[in-house]
């Protein structure tokens, strides 16, 4: 039974940081890359960051460059999203994901082979 589980959500006023958590089981954690992505009322879910299963290389989409920091513990089955001076444009339910091929790259929602429930983050002004 795969699992992934994200936690450290909630709701934070504009400047703010959050910094979310999935943690894994079912799988051999570190020969998977892991992605966050988010998707907010009426759009598609989009690409956040990746971090491969051996920490490198790492992506993150331009809308959080700069911003938000992916890291994982492969010794801890977790991954993290480190999010700093957030805006509104970032609320959204944000998703982990776990990717068997084992190296990360800007990916499709598709590209992805487990899933965790979703967590919401909400920014306001």
């Amino acid at each position: 039974q795969v699992q992934l589980g994200e936690s450290g959500g909630g709701s934070v006023q504009t400047g703010g940081s959050l910094r979310l958590s999935c943690a894994a089981s079912g799988i051999t954690f570190s020969s998977y890359a892991m992605g966050w992505f988010r998707q907010a009322p009426g759009k598609e879910r989009e690409f956040v960051a990746a971090i491969s299963g051996n920490g490198e290389p790492i992506f993150y989409s331009n809308d959080v460059k700069g911003r938000f920091t992916i890291s994982r513990d492969n010794t801890r089955n977790t991954v993290y999203l480190q999010m700093s001076s957030l805006r509104p444009e970032d609320t959204a339910v944000y998703y982990c994901a776990a990717d068997r091929g084992g190296s990360a790259a800007y990916a499709q929602p598709r590209n992805y082979d487990y899933w965790g429930q979703g967590i919401q983050v909400t920014v306001s002004s």
